[in-house]
């Protein structure tokens, strides 16, 4: 036990160090996008702390809700809304605050700002001002379900909140269906029993994950097919806010002789780079297998 807790006070001798490493440093003029924490108040960065210690003022989604976190690291800064009610009014104020030197950190209620938050346009707007505009990366609730899903990462599409009533979210989902990509979607907790199931119908059995309460105390990720997860929340109440994961479109069982059939056809009057591909497209199969098929049956027939 002596010796885990001298590791911890060199921890925490480190860390101090750090801080104060940030602290001595300038903070000069601009515009700081800070990352706060989506649950566990831990998961701030120093950094971030630094920041917002020393910021003229920070800019809150809702400033009772971010007062939590400021108070808990005893960070006095002023503190003020910024959210999409009155974005319109506000970016102007801030722009002058920005072109008369000060420190303005922008964060949101939880995780990165500008995801799903009009933080966009304040940024763009400072930018084409001149102003320096800063990011301090840390937790983000779409990176952190995708880590967690089980769900293919290499390719992702982060498509925020569906439309609230049925058929609105069914014609976006039928715009989503195809892209070649896991799908990272928010949604409100009254909300996702009925967006689940609309997922289901509109994209069927796709493997897909449904994570609540992130980084909380009663985190909860359930892995299973969009129709199963449907089935299970049919009706139910979800506590905490939710991220959706959906896997890619599943590729059908194409065999080696309808890609040879489509193959033919198609290298009467292409190359064999651009049949491949033509063929790969219609069939939903990978454009490396087509080529090496069309190779193959190159050599066989020499």
């Amino acid at each position: 036990m002596r010796g885990a807790d001298a590791d911890s006070s060199r921890i925490i001798a480190c860390a101090g160090e750090e801080m104060q490493r940030h602290l001595r440093a300038e903070l000069g003029p601009g515009l700081y996008v800070v990352s706060t924490p989506i649950g566990n108040l831990g998961d701030i960065t120093l950094r971030a702390l630094t920041v917002l210690a020393r910021a003229d003022v920070v800019l809150c989604e809702d400033t009772r809700h971010s007062r939590t976190l400021l108070s808990h690291f005893a960070i006095g800064a002023p503190a003020r809304p910024y959210h999409e009610h009155n974005a319109a009014k506000e970016r102007p104020r801030v722009l002058a605050e920005l072109a008369a030197g000060k420190r303005v950190a922008l964060i949101s209620d939880a995780g990165t700002p500008l995801v799903s938050d009009p933080g966009w346009k304040l940024v763009r707007e400072a930018l084409d001002s001149g102003h320096r505009v800063e990011a301090l990366p840390g937790a983000s609730a779409a990176l952190t379900a995708l880590t967690l899903g089980g769900l293919p990462t290499d390719t992702f599409l982060f498509a925020g909140f569906l439309p609230a009533k049925s058929a609105g979210r069914r014609a976006r989902i039928a715009e989503l269906a195809q892209v070649p990509a896991t799908l990272v979607l928010f949604e409100a907790p009254s909300r996702v029993a009925e967006t689940l199931g609309d997922l289901a119908a509109m994209l069927g059995a796709r493997p897909a994950a449904l994570a609540r309460e992130l980084t909380k105390l009663h985190e909860e990720v359930r892995r299973a097919p969009l129709d199963q997860l449907a089935a299970e929340l049919e009706g139910q109440a979800v506590k905490g806010e939710a991220v959706i994961l959906v896997g890619p479109p599943l590729q059908a069982d194409v065999s080696d002789a309808d890609i040879a059939t489509r193959l033919a056809a198609a290298l009467g009057d292409m190359s064999l780079r651009d049949a491949a591909k033509s063929v790969a497209e219609a069939l939903g199969v990978p454009k490396s297998r087509v080529y090496d098929l069309g190779i193959k049956l190159r050599k066989e027939t020499l």
